[in-house]
Parts: C-alpha cells; sequence; structure tokens
C-alpha cells in the first residue's frame, strides 16, 4: 500500500523521506570511511561502530528504494520472491544489530571497569567473534522465522497494508490460524529482543557505578559521553522493535505499524551516526583532518 498518496502534504513527506534518506547513507558512509582511513580509530569500540554503520547502510537501503520508485511510477507491487527477500534482510540486519549493540554494551563495561585488562579482554580474535556472533545470529533468525512465514497460505487478499514485507504484516493475510505462531513470536522476543537488553543494562549499571567513583572529571564525562550516546542508540533501536515484535498484532494498526516501522528503518539508522559523531570528539578530530587534508591537496 506504501506511505503515502499523490496529494500535496504527502508529497512533502516524501521529499522529507528522500532527504533523511540521503543524510542517513552520507553519514553512516563517512562514519565508515573516517573509521577505515584513521589509525587512530583503529580500536575495538570503533570497529563495532563501523559494523553498526554497515547494518545502518543496509536497513533503508532494503525498504526506502523500492518504496521510492513504486511512489514515482505510482505502482505498489512486489513479487513473492521479493518480498521474502526483503523480510529475510531486514529480519537479518535487526537482529545482528540488536545482538551488536549488546556486545558494543560489554565493550564499554571492559574499558570503564576493568581498563587493564581491555587489551586482552578485546584483542582482534575477540572483535571478529563478536562480528560474527552478530551477523550469525541475524541469518539464523532470519532464515527460520521467513521459512516459517512463507510456509502459511495467503490464499485471499494480497495486500500488504505496510510499504514493505515484514513479518506482523505478512502474518494478516494468510488465511490459516496463525495465532500460535505469533504467540511463539512474542515469546521468542524475550531471548532476540530482551535477552541483549537485559546484557546492556547489566553492564551500563555496572558502567554507571564506575563512572560516578571516577576521581578525574575529565576521565568521568568522557566515559559518560561515549556511553550516554550508546544508551540513546539503544533506546531508539529496541524501543520501536519491541513495539513491533513483542506486542501482539492485534494491539496496533496498520498505521502504527507504519510509522514505527520507518521509524527503526530509517530514522534510527540516520540518527546513529550523528548521535556518535556530534558527541565523540575522536571522530570529530578524524573528519577536520580528512577536511583539511582534502583542502591542502586542492590547493596545491
Amino acid at each position: 500500500m506504501g506511505l503515502f498518496n499523490h496529494s500535496g502534504p504527502h508529497l512533502a513527506l516524501f521529499s522529507l523521506v528522500a532527504a533523511i534518506f540521503t543524510v542517513g547513507l552520507l553519514g553512516n558512509a563517512i562514519l565508515i570511511f573516517l573509521i577505515h582511513t584513521d589509525t587512530r580509530l583503529h580500536t575495538p569500540m570503533y570497529f563495532l561502530l563501523s559494523q553498526l554503520s554497515l547494518l545502518d547502510v543496509g536497513f533503508p537501503m532494503i525498504t526506502i528504494p523500492k518504496m521510492a520508485a513504486d511512489f514515482l511510477q505510482e505502482e505498489g507491487t512486489i513479487s513473492f520472491g521479493g518480498c521474502a527477500a526483503q523480510m529475510f534482510f531486514l529480519m537479518l540486519i535487526g537482529v545482528s544489530e540488536g545482538v551488536l549493540l549488546s556486545l558494543m554494551s560489554y565493550d564499554r563495561y571492559i574499558a570503564v571497569c576493568h581498563p587493564l585488562h581491555y587489551p586482552v579482554l578485546m584483542r582482534r580474535q575477540v572483535c571478529l567473534l563478536m562480528m560474527g556472533t552478530s551477523w550469525l545470529s541475524g541469518v539464523l533468525v532470519a532464515s527460520i522465522q521467513t521459512s516459517i512465514t512463507l510456509h502459511f497460505p495467503y490464499c485471499a487478499s494480497r495486500t500488504v497494508d505496510h510499504f514493505f514485507c515484514e513479518l506482523p504484516a505478512l502474518l494478516k493475510l494468510s488465511c490459516a490460524d496463525t495465532s500460535a505462531y505469533e504467540l511463539a513470536l512474542s515469546i521468542s522476543g524475550v531471548l532476540i529482543l530482551l535477552l541483549p537488553l537485559s546484557l546492556i543494562a547489566t553492564s551500563y549499571s555496572h558502567v554507571l557505578g564506575a563512572v560516578l567513583h571516577m576521581n578525574s572529571t575529565e576521565a568521568r564525562h568522557k566515559a559518560f559521553t561515549t556511553c550516554s550516546s550508546h544508551i540513546t542508540v539503544v533506546g531508539l533501536f529496541y524501543g520501536a522493535a519491541v513495539f513491533m515484535y513483542m506486542v501482539p498484532g492485534t494491539y496496533h494498526t496498520p498505521q502504527q505499524d507504519n510509522v514505527v516501522s520507518l521509524f527503526y528503518s530509517l530514522i534510527t539508522p540516520t540518527l546513529n551516526p550523528l548521535i556518535y559523531s556530534l558527541r565523540n570528539r575522536e571522530i570529530q578530530m578524524a573528519l577536520v583532518k580528512i577536511l583539511y587534508r582534502t583542502g591542502f591537496r586542492s590547493k596545491r
């Protein structure tokens, strides 16, 4: 069904979504580039942050270009295979990002609470294992959920009241009884969403205690700024995901689903690089360094 019709207000909203999409891609691409090129950013925290930016590039790329093409062509259709691919990759990226955010909280816990052990506990092999765990978790959950959803019979309406193919929206179209699966989906959300969220809460409760006992005001401010940025990102991502996948479908309307899905598939990926770059001195210095080099070369 898409998000917009071709009325004046909706044209303005479509333009706004396109602008946010462009800003998000540019912001995450710049962040990945800075982390890759600046050797001072070759640390475990920034390695994990580059993975987060990579996932945040994928999230809107799966949904927004298709939605925009349908809007511009005034045609809202998708093949069954395309629908399955959208659902699979969205689930993959969503679960991977949830796991990655919990592992990033562990990184901050080690950095603040056990700084002397940080080089050992967060060595390169551990970072690669964290990256592999997040991606593998996404692939596993996406494969299971997508295969189960596609095995339901879809013999009635073929109108997806959403702007992309998402699991809750498709379940509403099935002509079979999906109540048991929806209940299982809500229960599995405890493992997929609340388990990483509990790890994040535990990590940051320890971090907060350590920060409050720091003697150095500068060190306390730096730790608090870094961790508060991460907590903001976690709140934005998990708030929308819990509403969409843990609250039963009967308790929210298709319009609410559209707004929440737009939030975590576009708004949050756009805000993440802004939150980290605006509140992170190392990122700001890396950006200034690149701009200075570029300006210096152009003058020569």
